[in-house]
């Protein structure tokens, strides 16, 4: 299906989903901006590009940075792809107070004041589509990554608010909520605590023990899915794949209006187990 041109603001596009949607889109002639985090990824994706005889412009794009966000105000885009984020693994009980912070920092924070500024401009010129890469984590919670999934529920009532107040000025909000795919980004997710400035005697848990709870998918289908949301060509609000977690999100949804505090009670939940008998980087 032939789309219009556009041109797209990608945040994190220094490497997994959106990297490779960025090159997608670059190859199939959108006008693309590439945001990285930090000025070395800008000259690997330079090298990249060159390489593939692709066109598209790579900028430090920290969403953190005040002086990062004034440069993307500049552009004039069509599309905002909000994909920058960072995961932080560890039960709630033990992740330390500055690594709760730097998760709704990079994740809400600063996609909201990303998102202000070219909302924005988007109302100003009554056009615009923003994307909010949320989770299935901002969905369904698994045990051991509840700072990360909080910070997608903020997400994701961030945006369930902006689509109501954005609509009567033609500005289309949707997001997108990966799954558990095969980047690297979950079992990086669940070697973080070896690194907190704590001692590991303080943990109720030992996180030598524990990997991220899921098999996982091949992301190349979520990779499609983003160049489709971008291009318009899907217009559903909610996008969540893989498919077959739509029936585990709604389950779990339902299972907590009927939930007792009592039940189990002593008993270990069956997902914190899985934790522990997982495998890193196991496939679906």
């Amino acid at each position: 299906m032939k789309t219009k041109k556009k041109k797209i603001l990608i945040t994190g596009a220094g490497s997994g989903f959106a990297k490779d949607a960025a090159f997608e889109l670059a190859a199939a002639g959108h006008e693309v901006i590439a945001g990285v985090e930090i000025m070395s990824q800008v000259s690997v994706l330079e090298q990249e590009l060159k390489a593939k005889k692709l066109k598209m412009k790579v900028v430090k794009l920290d969403v953190c940075c005040q002086e990062d966000r004034n440069r993307a105000f500049e552009y004039d885009v069509d599309v905002l792809l909000n994909n920058a984020g960072i995961s932080e693994g560890g039960a709630v009980v033990d992740i330390p107070e500055e690594n709760m912070r730097r998760q709704f920092e990079v994740n809400v924070f600063g996609t909201i004041l990303l998102t202000q500024g070219i909302a924005k401009k988007f109302v100003a010129k009554k056009h615009g589509r923003i994307i909010v890469v949320s989770s299935i984590a901002g969905l369904y919670v698994a045990p051991f990554t509840g700072t990360y999934a909080a910070s997608k529920h903020a997400l994701e009532g961030y945006a369930e608010a902006l689509y109501k107040e954005l609509r009567e000025f033609n500005v289309e909000v949707c997001t997108i909520n990966p799954g558990p795919y095969l980047t690297g980004f979950n079992d990086r997710m669940f070697e973080m605590p070896h690194y907190w400035n704590k001692d590991a005697k303080d943990n109720v848990f030992d996180y030598s023990e524990i990997s991220f709870p899921d098999a996982q998918y091949d992301p190349k289908e979520i990779v499609s899915l983003m160049v489709e949301v971008c291009t318009e060509v899907d217009v559903n609000y909610r996008n969540l794949l893989p498919k077959a977690s739509e029936k585990d999100v709604k389950e779990e949804q339902k299972e907590t209006w009927v939930r007792k505090s009592t039940t189990d009670l002593g008993k270990r939940h069956e997902k914190v187990q899985q934790a522990f008998d997982m495998k890193p980087g196991t496939k679906k």
